[in-house]
């Protein structure tokens, strides 16, 4: 049983981390099995290289650390077993980890969460899930912005090496 202190203690932590999360999940994990939720944590750990934690609280010190935070939306998600996952990045590389552990194990729920403030569906985070991740959007990016500058040298060089190419050839048939 934990002391008024451990549980001041927790609020505040949570409340820490309530206000740096760019996202927060809320999910029912009744039924897992403890290596499954390990599996996950460590999932999260490791994809996330530090921008998502997953952790299990209690419902009592969610709420009061919502309200101390001053987050509405998610009280309703704070019954039964609950688990959170937090994002201080990207939320959609986060999302797509939750989804994809709730289609192995059917006994995982995602009920809701909050995205920069705005409460979000089940449905929200599924759609959150198909979107690409922050590195994929700059990876695309950069390969747009690329693209013309490549044409461009390619356009420059073209002239120049089909003067080789005749060059050459000439060269070839004098040489014959």
């Amino acid at each position: 049983m934990l002391t008024r202190a451990k549980k001041e203690e927790a609020v505040a932590e949570l409340e820490e981390k309530f206000g740096r999360a760019t996202c927060i999940y809320v999910a029912d994990y009744r039924g897992l099995d403890v290596d499954s939720v390990n599996l996950l944590r460590r999932r999260v750990r490791h994809e996330g290289g530090g921008d998502y934690e997953y952790q299990v609280s209690k419902n009592r010190l969610l709420k009061r650390a919502a309200a101390a935070a001053k987050i509405e939306g998610l009280d309703e998600h704070f019954q039964g077993p609950t688990a959170i996952a937090l994002s201080y990045g990207d939320p959609a590389g986060l999302a797509k980890i939750l989804e994809d552990f709730a289609k192995e194990n059917e006994a995982f729920e995602l009920k809701g969460g909050m995205l920069e403030g705005a409460p979000i569906g089940r449905g929200e985070i599924a759609t959150l899930a198909t979107l690409p991740s922050l590195d994929e959007l700059r990876g695309r990016l950069v390969g747009l912005l690329q693209a013309p500058a490549s044409k461009l040298a390619r356009l420059m060089v073209e002239p120049a090496s089909q003067l080789a190419r005749v060059v050459a050839a000439k060269s070839k048939v004098a040489a014959e």
